[in-house]
């Protein structure tokens, strides 16, 4: 396992972007990993978690909480609008609201529990049609109507092109949302999180240099 390495380069991150150290938060991503895996992670104290299934989540994570207590799980999948009530059972923070039936059912779900997880909103930073996300040019609209549903984001999370180089994209989304006075940034993967730090990232989604390579099979 390779956990204490990425913390050790985070903090490292952190130092060199002269930012306070444990400014920004690691989520481990632990979608389609064994259980071993996962509970050798848990097992050297790390309790912040990021899945991308509602259904997966449901089928682990209960009795994770129970055996090792409190932590944090972060939705950072795409969400359907049917599993959006279980996702606010599951999950302590969404990284991906990105379209209005979403902010709607959301919006629904707040006024009748009366609290929701923290909300990201995902920006699709390279306009990629077949990727989910708020484009740029519609942000500001989307923010102002999510506003009036009374749902507070705190936050913009973006998944950059693959095999694009991420800077350009991490430095769009900070001046986003400075421009929006929101705080949060969810972006950097094993890959880039380093250079996403750089440009004020708040929080890094690491999968497999943490856990190892997925097995979809």
């Amino acid at each position: 396992m390779a956990l204490t390495d990425i913390q050790d380069r985070l903090r490292a991150a952190e130092r060199a972007a002269g930012r306070a150290e444990g400014s920004v938060t690691l989520i481990a991503v632990s979608k389609v990993q064994p259980a071993d895996r996962v509970e050798a992670v848990l097992q050297q104290g790390h309790r912040i978690f990021g899945e991308n299934y509602v259904q997966e989540a449901a089928g682990k994570w209960p009795a994770w909480r129970d055996r090792f207590g409190p932590l944090q799980l972060h939705m950072i999948g795409p969400l359907q609008t049917n599993k959006a009530k279980l996702a606010l059972d599951l999950f302590d923070v969404i990284h991906t609201l990105d379209r209005p039936s979403l902010a709607q059912k959301l919006a629904s779900l707040q006024q009748a529990r009366g609290s929701l997880p923290q909300l990201f909103v995902q920006v699709n930073t390279g306009a990629e049609p077949q990727k989910a996300g708020v484009l740029p040019t519609d942000l500001t609209g989307f923010l102002r109507d999510c506003r009036a549903m009374d749902l507070s984001p705190v936050g913009l999370m973006c998944i950059p092109p693959e095999g694009e180089d991420s800077t350009p994209h991490f430095a769009m989304l900070a001046r986003m949302a400075a421009d929006h006075g929101l705080s949060g940034l969810s972006m950097g993967m094993s890959g880039d999180f380093e250079a996403a730090v750089a440009h004020g990232a708040t929080h890094v989604r690491v999968g497999s240099a943490i856990f190892g390579a997925r097995s979809y099979a």
